[in-house]
This record gives C-alpha cells, sequence and structure tokens, in this order.
C-alpha cells in the first residue's frame, strides 16, 4: 500500500487536464464545433460555479456567494454561451446525456432552473431517452427547486453527502444532517425522480473505518441506486482553502485504504455492485448492465460521440481533443458575451494520445487490457503499446496483473491500485506533479 501510494492522476480524461496548454484555444474548438458529423451523438455538461458556503475540503471550481446577483450576470452568459455554441456547430445533433454540476447547480431560482432548461431544449435535439443528472447539496434544498427540477426533465439527481458524523463535518467545515439528506431522497422520489445517487468521501479528517461505516449503513436506509466514494485530495498548494485542514487529522495511507475498504465490503453485503475503482451500482441500474465510460464526473454509462461543456472552468471532448473554458467567471462572461467562445487551453489527441486514452480507459472501467480490441482499431501502430504491456507483466512482482487470453486483466488484489497501473501507460505522468494519492 505504501509502494503504491505515490499521487497519481484520477484519470477521467488522458491526457489528463495539468497537460493542456493555451495552444488550443477558441479558433481550434470553433473548427472542432463545425466539424462535427451531422446526427452525432452529443452530451452536454453545464457548470454552476457557485455555492452558499465553501467546503474546505473541496477540490471543484467553486465561489461561495451571498447574493443572487452575480449568479443572474453569470447565467446571461449561460444562455449566450450554449446559443452560441449550438449556431458554429453548423448540423442536428441528438443529445442523450446532460449533466448540471458545480458547485450547486440547485442554488439557482427555480424560475432559473426552469429558463436553463429551456434554453437547452431550445438550442439541442435532447432525445426522449436522455438522461438528465444533477449534483445536488441537500442543505437548505426546497420543494420548490426539486419541483422545479422535475418538470424540467432531470431523471437523476446525485447528493453529496461526504460524512455524517459532526466532528468530520466540523473539520471540513460541511454541517449536513441525516434528516436534511433523507428529505432530498425522498422529495425527488415524490416527484418521480427515482434515480438517486449519494457521494461519500474517505480519508477525510478524523475519519475512521467504523466511522465512514456507520455513515454508509445510513446511506443504505435511503437505497440509493449508485454510491461513489471518493478519496480525499489534500492538495493545500494548489486549493488555498484546504490549508484550512488539520493534516495532523488527516488518516495515513492504510487508514485510507482501510476506510475504502470498509466502505466496499458494506456496500458489497448490501447487494450493490463494485463498478471500476470507486463507484457502486444495486444490479439492475444501467451502470451495473451496459457499456461503462469514464469522463470528468467519473465513471458515467453516457458513450456520445463528443461531450460539449459550457460555463466557467468547463471542459469539453470532441474527436480531435479537449478544450477548457477559462477558469475566472469574470473572463468567460466578458468573452462569451463579446460573441466569443471563452476557451482558455486544450489538447489536440494524436493517434498514440488515442490508443494510450482508450486503454487508461478500459483499465478503468473494466480492469482490462483489451489487446484485440486495440489491434483492431488501431493496427500495427499498437504493436509498441502491446510489448510495454507484456513487459509490466512480466515485471509485476505483487500479482497485480496476469494475463487473460491475449488481454491483461487486474487482479482483485491490484485492483485498489488501477490508477497507478494505468499511470504505467501515460506517457505523459510526471510524478512529481499535484495528483490525488494513489490509494
Amino acid at each position: 500500500m505504501k509502494r503504491y501510494s505515490a499521487p497519481v492522476p484520477r484519470y477521467t480524461s488522458y491526457p489528463t487536464a495539468p497537460n493542456f496548454s493555451a495552444d488550443v484555444g477558441a479558433s481550434q474548438y470553433d473548427r472542432w464545433l463545425s466539424a462535427l458529423n451531422p446526427g452525432s451523438l452529443i452530451s452536454l455538461y453545464l457548470h454552476i460555479p457557485y455555492c452558499s458556503s465553501l467546503c474546505w475540503y473541496c477540490g471543484c471550481c467553486t465561489k461561495a456567494v451571498q447574493r443572487y446577483e452575480p449568479i443572474s450576470d453569470y447565467l446571461t452568459a449561460l444562455h449566450s454561451e450554449i446559443a452560441g455554441v449550438s449556431q458554429r456547430m453548423q448540423a442536428s445533433h441528438r443529445v442523450n446525456h446532460i449533466h448540471w454540476g458545480g458547485g450547486s447547480p440547485n442554488i439557482l431560482s427555480a424560475d432559473d432552473i426552469a429558463l436553463l432548461a429551456a434554453t437547452q431544449r431550445e438550442h439541442f435535439e435532447i432525445l426522449d431517452k436522455a438522461e438528465f443528472a444533477v449534483e445536488i447539496d441537500p442543505r437548505g434544498l426546497d420543494a420548490e427547486r426539486v419541483a422545479a427540477f422535475a418538470r424540467a426533465g432531470v431523471t437523476r439527481v446525485s447528493l453529496g453527502v461526504q460524512d455524517f458524523d459532526t466532528k468530520v463535518q466540523t473539520a471540513i467545515n460541511r454541517h449536513q444532517s441525516f434528516a436534511e439528506t433523507q428529505f432530498a431522497a425522498e422529495e425527488f422520489r415524490a416527484h418521480g425522480i427515482d434515480n438517486i445517487n449519494i457521494d461519500v468521501v474517505y480519508g477525510l479528517p478524523h475519519q475512521t473505518r467504523d466511522g465512514v461505516q456507520k455513515t454508509i449503513e445510513q446511506v443504505l436506509e435511503l437505497r440509493p441506486s449508485r454510491v461513489a466514494a471518493f478519496g480525499y485530495a489534500h492538495l493545500p498548494s494548489r486549493l488555498k482553502h484546504q490549508t484550512m485542514i488539520d493534516e495532523k487529522a488527516l488518516p495515513d495511507v492504510i487508514e485510507r485504504f482501510a476506510q475504502a475498504s470498509r466502505i466496499s465490503r458494506t456496500l458489497a453485503k448490501a447487494g450493490y455492485v463494485r463498478i471500476g475503482l470507486d463507484h457502486y451500482a444495486l444490479p439492475e441500474d444501467p451502470m451495473a448492465r451496459g457499456m461503462l465510460a469514464r469522463n470528468f464526473q467519473g465513471y458515467t454509462t453516457d458513450v456520445a460521440d463528443a461531450l460539449i461543456g459550457f460555463g466557467a472552468s468547463a471542459i469539453g471532448r470532441l474527436p480531435q481533443g479537449y478544450v477548457q473554458n477559462t477558469p475566472a467567471a469574470g473572463e468567460y462572461a466578458r468573452k462569451i458575451l463579446a460573441g466569443e467562445l471563452a476557451t482558455a487551453r486544450g489538447f489536440t489527441l494524436s493517434n498514440a494520445d488515442k490508443m494510450r486514452a482508450f486503454v487508461i480507459e478500459r483499465l478503468m472501467c473494466d480492469l482490462t487490457f483489451p489487446a484485440s480490441e486495440l489491434r483492431s482499431r488501431f493496427g500495427t501502430a499498437c504493436n509498441e503499446l502491446i510489448e510495454e504491456a507484456q513487459a509490466l507483466l512480466e515485471a509485476d512482482q505483487d500479482r497485480l496483473m496476469e494475463p487473460d487470453g491475449d488481454a491483461f486483466r487486474v487482479t482483485d488484489r491490484g485492483r485498489p491500485f488501477v490508477r497507478s497501473i494505468a499511470a504505467c501507460f501515460d506517457s505523459y505522468f510526471d510524478s512529481g506533479a499535484r495528483h490525488a494519492p494513489g490509494v
């Protein structure tokens, strides 16, 4: 555990966001949008970078606000960006997945929830079967907003919990009762939204394995469709608000691993299927039954041809590569309202990048290196990559991988370290960069 605990990327993309550069900007994004094949399946991500208070553990691009005026100003730009991007796409495309993230999308008023959803429908063809997911902070959630999300067509919500222990909550500046969370789950279900995800975090200050088990047992009372258990990444040099967290109260690598294992065993005993590294789903949930993919929100069933990101800091993925908007909300709004795109940086994918991206995604999702499928997609160009996998297998003294026909499979022993295994195929990986702990 100590050997594989070195910081590595979470691999929500390959290459990862620290490798993006200003060499890709608005002009490239404009060309990539117009080049999308007519009728392509696309997904939409909308970023709402505001919360009512700032949690000290948070690694998201967000800001605490006490007035609604900054949110209203931001929404003016967001509506404009949706219209401008749809015009640049020059062809009809079908939307099969929508995700609103943040920040806290439920900081929006009920009227603004309705207006933003209407703007999506006005500018994009949204399929009847499309999933529409929204991240929800249960604190302060009211019935009016829940009803607005239901009328907007939301089909799945993710409730942030992190931990129910009051000592842990004080240490991360996030006080949230079980009753508040239960109200959110029951209210959404009363409005016909039965797909409930719950997010928890291990590795937080003052957490213990008994404590995280108690939190998971409370989560299970709500019977969510999915549970995500993320490891806390303490990066105070990059995220200044994390300096408010007492480092001496953080669990060490052995305790972190024990907490993750306790969560996994408790959920497995309750009938949940383990998905990839850190997600769990009921057997009837689509994530447990269908094709799994990886994007900037983590594991997903979204297999669209392109992901279009809207809002400050939002990342998009197109066949040619990645683009990211400027993270500063003021600068983002200025560019958009001037009729420009807000692209600040990105990455153009080479054929070699696409091969490694495919391998890393399949390792993260399916825990396999699919050599035959790699050959069918990329031909002899993948021979060097397959040789790297063979060399890794031969050098593996810890039994983290094993042969599986002409493929390579991550073992149960290796599963907790799959990010470290994936990093072996990352030609851009910098071991000195600021990443999340490997365990």
